[in-house]
């Protein structure tokens, strides 16, 4: 492919230089203008597809253009797919389901090569299963992704009106985001439909529509009243740019090893981590100080107490004592019979702040300690911390701290410490561990359940492909911890709790006694069942401020978009779904927490497979990235893309001006003449075909194009049948290989093979293997053998070749359709256009679109072993006599010349003689002669050994040089020796 766009590239340049001596010649250029206009010149009208109104059948040209264009080939047919109705399922079906749920991209969200390969896989699973007689069901859905989104409309509105959330307005900004949402989101969804995704557009949902929402609610107090949801104080990661709590997901840690500056957003400055600083408590009494170390020395401002590991004999004595707090004031009782289970810091003095959950203690008398929370939800110093530092950011509180404990005589001196940082992947934030009071589901029993689901023999009713994920899914669920739901934003499902606060109560701020809560569907329900709790007493009730985590309405998908809580035909029809496809890396995230709520509140598992495709990386396996360069739109390979439009790609986004320079490299090295027009059909296949490479697949762009090159060779292949069946010509009701040509018997033989191939690899989810099966057969069997093997019928007038000439037309239109019928799963545009020019058979009523046809299927009278293994040794006498030609000049190499069959067997005698034709045809021979064991072998001759049984001689011209044929053999005498 590289070496045809530098054909290009020369071309190109040459036709430049014409046009600097065109001036010359421009007066003899006009007298011959119109010299070559006759009657018989092809008009390029014919040749072109006229228009097609949006949603009719697409109108195609009166000849088939002379080759493969992949934007025209994809325009039209999708719209007339979806209108028609081909895409949508009933639900009354009699048909046995099949239902796939697409994992919801994210409503901010465009295109990129994760979502392409799922879309691929999911749509050859689908179309598979649809022209196989399955009652196909592809659910569309969009998530809300409340963090995500909330980012961008807080970003839209800082930049056009220069106001924050909190200066808008709680409902106002909520209304803001689903404007955005109506306007903006759903790209995606659009963008699936370039690719053929045939997914049912009438059942498109979103997470946050009327029904969904409606089952988030019903989930929430379905799981309250069973006591597996429950409200708890704990640490969480908190993100102070976000202000609000974010799973381990969107976690992503950074490995210091030694003292690293970083950028931090909101501080002008980096700071500095990887700091281990030590300082001094005074301890109470006069009894001298104690020293403690930390990395978060601003956290000193929360401290309450001081844990001494239980094996540290210098400062058993120190157990009940106490150290005084230099900024406060405050006692610190000092303890030393519990262990901080912390890696950080082993044994020693640890103090007690509120990054420490009472969790983490792990062996003598359980301490009920007090915890101070110094920072506010933006990361600044709160006046718990101390007057002296209050409302400074954590990072400057950090230095200013530092600078008071040296003044008091208190600081004892810092060193590097390896240390591991957890940022915020969204915001890059340094996520702060906060004690906060959220809401938590219980995962025990239903982890114990998705785990036997998988695992036990006995009750398994669930298999994870590939085997090896299975490992990871026991990992994961025996380890399991309650799962914090609550998310301090303000896009999402808001939690359907309500915090009762009666009129004597002593203490009025939200949340502050547990018992105080109240959960219902609504606020109507809610307000009967506080006056049911708090029977006669006045009471005011405020819902949640908080939303739920995105991944609880994500773990409701397969359920809610069937209609559940409702009794719905849909749930009926079609839960359990067949298959999840996704992402390894979501193994946990998504697929355990669908398994778990789909087993508790469904009744039974959500899918009865899962299949985990690998990651995409670029062709150097380098996970891709904007600052690389490397980051591959399916947009732009669909479409194509030159180099400059690559570099304004990235001027357009947000790299600074050294990560700039380094991805523009990246990218003049790895598309030095941008990415071609490859088309979807061409894409979807090499992403299909890469999925045997296990967990990660290293993706080279050259392979797309490779793909997109072999459509055109399926465009030839159809533009040379239609040429020799002829306007005239009618497929046959039946054929009967057993009374025709070799050829015509074997091609329908080894079709036979790639159909069982390619349906067993489809049905174990061997996608790589079935698509090597479909391209195999198109390529290596029908292009090069089959077409070329049969063109000498068409090519003679002799009338013995007339009934050889009928056959090869009739097994030439079978493969055909059944060719093209057996690739459509995987490239549904080229097979859809080039089906619909062949001619149809007349005993019956030919189907609107090729998706809806039947999927091949194997006719056992087709199957002929004792011709394949003929052909088998045919192809070799071919291979061999074309290796030898390869070693002529390059000038003797497309000469027909004459050849031997040295046979040292009568069986392989025979089958040389009855293929003479063949033989002759694909070597390109301008004879063949059959020789027995006991003749001479043929003088003035190259040979080839193409097994104990048989020996291939070509003529040469001229003089051959005997010594160094017998070099030659001694050479390959040697090889198989070894």
């Amino acid at each position: 492919a590289r070496e045809k766009e530098l054909k290009k590239l020369k071309a190109a340049q040459k036709a430049e230089a014409a046009k600097l001596q065109q001036g010359s010649s421009a007066s003899k250029t006009s007298k011959k203008k119109n010299l070559k206009r006759d009657a018989g010149e092809e008009n390029p009208e014919d040749y072109a597809d006229p228009v097609t109104p949006f949603g009719e059948k697409k109108r195609l040209s009166s000849l088939m253009a002379k080759a493969y264009n992949p934007s025209a080939v994809e325009n039209s047919w999708y719209a007339w797919w979806e209108k028609s109705g081909f895409f949508v399922t009933d639900n009354k079906s009699s048909k046995p389901p099949f239902t796939i749920v697409l994992p919801p991209p994210n409503v901010t969200g465009a295109l990129h090569i994760g979502h392409a390969l799922m879309a691929a896989i999911e749509d050859t699973i689908i179309r598979w299963r649809r022209m196989s007689g399955y009652n196909t069901l592809w659910v569309p859905g969009m998530d809300h992704a409340g963090i995500a989104t909330q980012v961008v409309v807080e970003k839209k509105i800082m930049r056009e009106r220069r106001l924050t959330r909190h200066d808008v307005g709680r409902e106002r900004f909520v209304s803001e985001v689903w404007n955005w949402k109506n306007e903006y989101g759903g790209t995606i969804l659009k963008q699936l439909r370039c690719l053929g995704a045939s997914l049912d557009w009438s059942r498109e949902c979103f997470t946050m529509d009327d029904k969904r929402s409606k089952a988030v609610t019903e989930a929430f107090v379905r799981l309250y009243n069973e006591g597996l949801i429950y409200r708890d104080l704990r640490l969480v990661n908190w993100d102070c740019v976000l202000r609000t709590a974010i799973s381990d997901i969107e976690v992503e840690h950074v490995e210091i090893k030694d003292r690293t500056l970083l950028k931090v957003p909101g501080y002008e400055n980096p700071v500095e981590f990887g700091v281990l600083t030590s300082f001094a408590y005074p301890l109470e009494g006069n009894l001298g100080e104690l020293v403690v170390a930390t990395t978060r020395v601003e956290t000193m401002l929360g401290d309450t107490a001081i844990a001494i590991h239980p094996d540290d004999q210098r400062y058993s004595h120190l157990h009940g004592k106490f150290a005084i707090h230099p900024f406060n004031g405050r006692k610190l009782p000092i303890v030393c019979d519990a262990i901080l289970v912390d890696p950080e810091f082993g044994t020693g003095a640890v103090k007690i702040t509120p990054a420490h959950d009472p969790n983490d203690f792990e062996v003598g008398k359980r301490h009920n300690l007090d915890f101070i929370n110094v920072f506010t939800d933006d990361g600044k110093i709160n006046s718990n911390g101390g007057m002296e530092f209050s409302g400074m950011p954590r990072f400057k509180a950090r230095e200013a701290v530092t600078a008071a404990l040296q003044e008091k005589g208190l600081y004892r001196g810092s060193k590097a410490n390896e240390m591991r940082l957890g940022l915020c992947s969204r915001t890059s934030d340094v996520l702060e561990p906060l004690i906060k009071p959220q809401w938590y589901v219980n995962c025990n029993v239903m982890a114990k359940q998705a785990l036997d689901a998988v695992m036990n023999d006995e009750s398994k009713k669930m298999e994870i492909i590939p085997k090896q994920y299975a490992a990871e899914w026991k990992r994961w669920l025996e380890n399991i911890r309650d799962w914090c739901i609550s998310r301090q934003l303000w896009w999402g499902h808001r939690i359907p709790a309500w915090y009762v606060t009666l009129d004597d109560d002593e203490l009025k701020e939200l949340g502050v006694y547990n018992d105080h809560w109240v959960v219902a569907r609504n606020e109507e329900d809610a307000i009967l069942e506080a006056s049911r709790m708090f029977d006669g007493k006045k009471f005011q009730m405020s819902q949640d401020p908080d939303v739920l985590d995105t991944w609880f309405s994500s773990g409701l998908f397969p359920l809610s978009v069937l209609g559940w809580p409702e009794d719905t035909e849909d749930l009926k029809a079609f839960y359990p779904t067949s298959v999840l496809e996704t992402g390894h890396d979501i193994l946990f995230f998504w697929v355990a927490r669908m398994m778990m709520l789909g087993i508790k509140l469904g009744g039974d598992v959500p899918f009865r497979k899962v299949y985990l495709h690998p990651m995409i990386r670029d062709a150097h396996g380098r996970k891709m990235s904007k600052s690389l360069g490397n980051v591959i739109d399916p947009v732009e390979v669909i479409s194509g893309i030159t180099l400059g439009g690559l570099h304004k790609r990235l001027d357009e986004g947000i790299l600074d001006p050294t990560e700039l320079k380094i991805a523009k490299e990246g990218q003049v090295k790895d598309f030095p003449n941008g990415i071609p027009e490859c088309g979807a059909d061409a894409l979807r296949f090499a992403l299909v075909s890469y999925t045997a490479q296990s967990d990660k697949i290293n993706l080279d762009i050259q392979r797309v194009v490779g793909y997109r090159q072999w459509c055109n060779k399926l465009w030839n292949a159809i533009r040379f049948a239609l040429s020799r069946l002829g306007d005239d010509y009618t497929p046959p009701k039946n054929i009967v290989p057993d009374i025709m040509p070799f050829c015509c018997q074997w091609i329908l033989s080894v079709l036979n093979k790639a159909i069982s191939k390619t349906v067993s690899s489809l049905d174990s989810y061997d996608f790589s293997d079935a698509a090597s099966a479909v391209y195999s057969w198109w390529q290596f069997q029908l292009c090069d053998v089959f077409i070329e093997v049969i063109k000498p019928y068409f090519a003679s007038s002799d009338p013995t070749f007339a009934s050889a000439k009928t056959s090869a037309q009739d097994t030439l239109w079978v493969c055909l359709d059944n060719g093209l019928r057996l690739l459509h799963p995987f490239m549904p545009y080229v097979t859809e256009e080039l089906w619909q020019r062949l001619p149809t058979r007349s005993d019956c009523t030919r189907k609107e679109s090729i998706m809806i046809c039947e999927y091949p299927s194997v006719v056992e009278c087709w199957t002929n072993e004792r011709v394949e293994y003929e052909m088998d040794v045919v192809e070799s006498a071919i291979k061999s006599l074309r290796s030898l030609r390869s070693l002529l000049s390059a000038k003797e190499r497309h000469e027909r010349r004459a050849a031997f069959a040295l046979c040292r067997a009568n069986a392989i005698v025979e089958i040389i003689k009855s293929h003479e034709l063949e033989i002759s045809t694909l070597a390109t021979l301008s004879s063949l002669k059959v020789l027995c064991e006991d003749d001479a072998a043929p003088a003035g001759c190259a040979v080839s050994v193409v097994n104990e049984g048989l020996s291939m001689f070509l003529k040469l011209r001229g003089t051959l040089d005997a010594e160094a044929e017998r070099e030659k053999l001694r050479k390959k005498i040697e090889e198989i020796q070894k």
